[in-house]
C-alpha cells in the first residue's frame, strides 16, 4: 500500500526539507514528491505540520515495560521490551547485557535469536572483560580478564547475536580485540580505567567506540587525560553519552558536542525497576539506584534525550535527530536505517515541534 505523508516538515537523517510529501511502500521509503502529484491510489496521512523523522536507534537499553532483559531473558520478555520501547520512538535497539553469568548469556542470546521482533538489532554485551576499578554498577564476581579461548567461547554461545561489546582496554589484549572485529563485533571501551596512553592503543587496535562517556571510566585529569581525552583527541572513534543532566551535566554535554561533533551519539543506559535475579534497580523520581544508592541507569527514552539536547544544551534539532539516527546507525553499519530515503526501511516517527510524540511507524505500520 503506498501511504503520503502531507503537510510535514521532513527530517531526512541528513537535512530538513518542508513542502515535500513522503511516501512509502509497504515497508520501505519510496519517494520524495511534490504535493500535486498525490494520486488516489495513495493512503493520505496529514501531518498537521508537525516532523517526520528516521525512528530513533538506541545502541543500549536494558529492558522496557516491566522487564529487565537480564534477569528474564526469554523470548516472551523481549517481545514485551520491545513493544515498549517502540512505543517511545525507538524503533532499533540493542539489548545491553551487563558483567553476567554463562547461564543468562546463553539464555539471552537464544532468546534474542528466536525473536524475530523488527526493532530488535542484537546484543551489547556490556562486559565481563572490564575493570574492577570501574565496575560502576556491575557485578564484580563476574568480571574477568580474557584470554583468547574465553572470548570464542562467549562468541560461540552467541552465535552471531553479539553486536556490540564493551571491553576495558587496559584489560583486553590486541589478539582479543582482533578476534571480536573478525567476528563483526563493534568494540567499544567503556567501564574502564585506562590511562590516555592505553586507551589510544585501543583506539589504533580497532576500538570504534566508547560506552557512555564520563560515566564508569578513568576521568579527564591535566595530568593524564585517560579515555575522555584520547577520545576526544582521536579522529576516528565515536561515544554515545546519557542525555540526562543526571549521569552527565548538561554543561559537559556541549563540550563533548562542541570537540566531537559528529563522532558523538545518544543512548538511553535505560534499565528497568527489578527486585529478583543479580541486578537489582530501585526506581526514583529521575533514576535508577542500586539498593545502595549507586546510580545504575537512566528513566530516559530516546526521545527524551534529542530534547535534552534541544533543550539544555544548546543542540540544533536537526543535529539532536541526527546524534539518535544516523549517527548511531553509522555506528553499527546499517544501510536502511538511519535516514528517510529510497529503499530505506519506513520506521518513522512523527513529532511535535516542541519534540513530543505523535505517531510511530515500524515497516510503514503504525504503532498502537
Amino acid at each position: 500500500m503506498l501511504r503520503a505523508f502531507i503537510n510535514a516538515d521532513i527530517f531526512t537523517g541528513e537535512e530538513i526539507i518542508s513542502g515535500k510529501v513522503l511516501v512509502t511502500d509497504g515497508k520501505r521509503i519510496r519517494s520524495l514528491i511534490e504535493p500535486q502529484a498525490v494520486t488516489n491510489d495513495m493512503e493520505v496521512v496529514n501531518c498537521n505540520n508537525c516532523y517526520i523523522s528516521p525512528g530513533l536507534i538506541d545502541l543500549q537499553i536494558a529492558g522496557s515495560g516491566g522487564r529487565l532483559f537480564s534477569s528474564e531473558p526469554t523470548v516472551e520478555s523481549l517481545d514485551i521490551i520491545a513493544g515498549s520501547i517502540v512505543k517511545t520512538g525507538t524503533t532499533g535497539f540493542l539489548v545491553a547485557l551487563p558483567t553476567n553469568s554463562p547461564e543468562v548469556y546463553r539464555n539471552a542470546s537464544a532468546a534474542v535469536r528466536e525473536n524475530r521482533h523488527p526493532a530488535v538489532l542484537g546484543l551489547h554485551f556490556e562486559g565481563p572483560f572490564i575493570s574492577q576499578y570501574r565496575k560502576g554498577a556491575h557485578m564484580r564476581e563476574y568480571i574477568r580478564a580474557p584470554q583468547p579461548e574465553d572470548l570464542n567461547d562467549l562468541l560461540n554461545i552467541a552465535g552471531g547475536t553479539m553486536k556490540m561489546m564493551t571491553i576495558a582496554p587496559e584489560v583486553c589484549s590486541e589478539e582479543c580485540v582482533k578476534i571480536l572485529l573478525a567476528s563483526g563485533v563493534t568494540v567499544a571501551a567503556g567501564h574502564s580505567n585506562a590511562t590516555f596512553k592505553e586507551a589510544m592503543e585501543g583506539f589504533s587496535r580497532g576500538v570504534k567506540v566508547t560506552t557512555h562517556l564520563f560515566n564508569a571510566m578513568s576521568q579527564l585529569h591535566h595530568r593524564d587525560p585517560g579515555l575522555p581525552g584520547a577520545t576526544f583527541v582521536s579522529e576516528n572513534a565515536c561515544a554515545s553519552i546519557i542525555a540526562d543532566g543526571i549521569h552527565v551535566d548538561y554543561s559537559m554535554l556541549t563540550i563533548a558536542k562542541k570537540l566531537m561533533n559528529e563522532r558523538l551519539f545518544l543512548v538511553s543506559d535505560a534499565v528497568e525497576e527489578n527486585i529478583n535475579g543479580a541486578y537489582r534497580h530501585v526506581k526514583q523520581h529521575d533514576r535508577f539506584t542500586l539498593p545502595d544508592g549507586t546510580l545504575s541507569g537512566s528513566k530516559l527514552t530516546m526521545l527524551d534525550a534529542v530534547r535534552n539536547c534541544v533543550n539544555n544544551a544548546g543542540i540544533m534539532p536537526d543535529e539532536a535527530l541526527r546524534m539518535a539516527t544516523l549517527y548511531p546507525a553509522r555506528v553499527m553499519n546499517l544501510s536502511d536505517r538511519g535516514k528517510l530515503a529510497p529503499g530505506y526501511r519506513a520506521d518513522m516517527i512523527i513529532i511535535d515541534k516542541n519534540f513530543r510524540l505523535v505517531n510511530v511507524y515500524l515497516e510503514g505500520e503504525p504503532v498502537t
